[in-house]
């Protein structure tokens, strides 16, 4: 007797569905990453809707476990409207680890900006997106695979960073034993030469596995090229060769290609020191201000007080143009 694809399919899913006969029901998956499964469910005790993260079934690979409730203990310890809050983490009858959080809806931000052409909107959101990271860093975590598919945007204009998993607390301490790349390190560590994250937006320093050199500059970088690609509708390359943006969208403004330049720099002292710095200068664009990234010309100068004054200056205009109609008109 042999089995169809489609049944052998079927047996997979319903043998990797977890046993989940307590508090929580499960209704369906939502996405399925490395770690383990997403799945939409029902918290029986409170009647509300839920996501319960799931690990893998047990004795897929070592070290997941304890990244999976690391990414809860992350999760837990902040608090943020840019941030998914947990509500409850514990073993599920079949013996894998799970924890259960808010039940968020909307769309990846690569999604959202499909069919948004506004530069504004865009940064407006990305905003948002270094509001939550920055918040991140004052409580000593480092996200490390900042990207779009990791953001996601609300039916109402909500943005969470999601995707804690391979986060580095600051007092974490690294393994005083170099491994090489990929090497599972101990729970709740990073050990050096480790390589976690996701190409073109991983810091130099991040892709190197230097472990002790990584820092709050890393998700600076990791921002950039969300900008990047917020800018030109392109992920960076693979190789970290992003560089300029008006290179691959010549109608990036210029201020706008110097903030994201040096949040792309190559080495992580000439990258802004903060999440902030580098929020500030796209809020400067953003109201018209002068851009700390960005050394104006004259005529760029001109060109922005235009546009920062534009009102008073059409007003303006308009009383010189009566005043000349009144003088000069035939009595």
């Amino acid at each position: 007797m042999t089995l169809s694809d489609v049944t052998l399919e079927h047996l997979r899913a319903v043998a990797g569905e977890p046993d989940a006969d307590g508090r929580y029901e499960i209704v369906d998956e939502i996405a399925r990453g490395g770690m383990g499964t997403v799945y939409r469910a029902r918290d029986r005790e409170l009647g509300r809707e839920v996501a319960l993260k799931v690990s893998l079934q047990p004795g897929n690979e070592a070290g997941l476990e304890e990244r999976l409730l690391r990414e809860a203990r992350v999760l837990a310890r902040l608090e943020h409207p840019g941030l998914v809050p947990v509500h409850d983490v514990g073993t599920l009858p079949d013996g894998r680890l799970f924890y259960a959080m808010k039940r968020v809806r909307g769309s990846r931000l690569d999604h959202h900006f499909a069919a948004e052409p506004s530069i504004p909107a865009r940064l407006r959101t990305f905003e948002r997106i270094c509001e939550t990271v920055a918040c991140a860093h004052a409580h000593g975590v480092i996200h490390r695979d900042l990207k779009p598919e990791n953001v996601m945007v609300g039916a109402f204009g909500e943005v969470l960073v999601l995707d804690w998993g391979v986060a580095r607390l600051r007092d974490d301490g690294v393994a005083a034993a170099p491994g090489p790349v990929d090497e599972a390190p101990a729970p709740g560590r990073t050990a050096h030469g480790t390589v976690l994250g996701t190409p073109g937006y991983m810091a130099p320093e991040q892709a190197r596995g230097d472990v002790e050199g990584t820092d709050e500059r890393a998700d600076v970088y990791a921002l950039g090229a969300i900008l990047y690609f917020l800018l030109t509708d392109a992920a960076p390359p693979p190789d970290g060769s992003a560089g300029s943006p008006r290179r691959r969208n010549p109608a990036v403004p210029r201020p706008l290609d110097s903030i994201c330049t040096r949040a792309l720099a190559a080495e992580a002292g000439q990258r802004y020191p903060t999440v902030q710095t580098l929020a500030a200068d796209v809020s400067a664009f953003l109201s018209g201000r002068p851009v700390a990234a960005h050394r104006e010309g004259p005529i760029e100068w001109a060109s922005r007080q235009a546009s920062r004054y534009r009102t008073p200056l059409l007003l303006i205009a308009a009383y010189l143009v009566m005043r000349a109609a009144l003088l000069f008109w035939p009595r």
